[in-house]
């Protein structure tokens, strides 16, 4: 028996979540499949700490009731917001697209629950800062490297309101991650039928230069219609945020995180500056 297949959006509420369920919407109009609309509730319980001293065993009891009552106020307000939330972000996409749209609650961590359907995404879609990142200017969100480490399948981050994508860029450096990331597009009818371009910054060796051939070659095989483009050595972020602007891009897809952690403390990562970089959506591959 096949699984039914969706695009998950992950929801909070915040000012990006219109965005979220916009592109998710779009991904899933162009795969012909429906949105899942995930909302994770995270109620803090009170700490109960055993309050001894002075204070006799009734008392204690009594402070322990009332704090009770509190977590089970606060349970039913977080529920209260979550399914008003997912009835407006399903009407938002009922009014604009022609999806089904099915809303999914879950008291957990966001990652356990975005695992609990790992079967059944076809991609994740997230907002760039979720609602305790809104008034940073570079934190990218504190969950997104997380998801993007664990997901065996295409991460799209957006953060600015919805606009229909006309073109696309994909980073190319011919490493093993941006190789994958081309099989996954030319597999894909997402960005097909979309102008796109392969953008490779320095990397003059022979090998590097026949892959990027390569690239271009087998999405023009598979339909796509598709530049490749061999820039000059520059510093990797600025020369892609640079063609992308020059070039009206409104889609990039990169390779998501392909060095460890370990080496990310001595050498950075791309990844997360372009995507701290960027106001446009950006498709993570890992």
């Amino acid at each position: 028996m096949t699984t039914q297949q969706h695009i998950l959006a992950c929801i909070d509420g915040s000012a990006v979540t219109e965005s979220v369920c916009g592109y998710a919407a779009w991904y899933a109009e162009r795969l012909n499949m429906p949105v899942a609309l995930l909302n994770v509730i995270e109620v803090p319980a009170s700490a109960r700490r055993d309050l001894s001293g002075s204070i006799g065993v009734d008392s204690r009891q009594i402070l322990l009731q009332e704090l009770s009552q509190i977590d089970e106020q606060r349970a039913k307000i977080a529920n209260s917001y979550s399914n008003a939330l997912m009835q407006d972000a399903k009407s938002y996409i009922e009014d604009n697209f022609t999806v089904a749209v099915t809303p999914y609650q879950r008291r957990s961590k966001l990652l356990p629950a975005i695992e609990h359907f790992d079967l059944k995404n076809r991609a994740i879609v997230m907002g760039r800062r979720g609602e305790d990142h809104k008034d940073s200017r570079i934190n990218i969100g504190s969950q997104i490297e997380t998801v993007a480490r664990a997901s065996r399948v295409p991460i799209l981050i957006c953060s600015e309101t919805f606009t229909k994508p006309q073109s696309y860029m994909i980073a190319f450096d011919a490493s093993k991650t941006s190789i994958r990331a081309i099989h996954l597009v030319a597999k894909s009818e997402v960005l097909k039928g979309i102008p796109g371009h392969i953008v490779m910054i320095g990397n003059n060796d022979d090998s590097s230069k026949n892959s990027l051939a390569a690239a271009a070659a087998e999405l023009l095989a598979a339909g796509f219609t598709v530049q490749s483009h061999h820039l000059p050595s520059t510093d990797a972020v600025k020369g892609l945020l640079v063609f992308q602007k020059q070039h009206d891009i409104d889609i990039m897809v990169i390779g998501a995180y392909g060095r460890s952690k370990w080496q990310q403390l001595f050498l950075g990562s791309t990844t997360t500056e372009i995507i701290a970089s960027t106001s446009s959506p950006v498709i993570l591959v890992r």
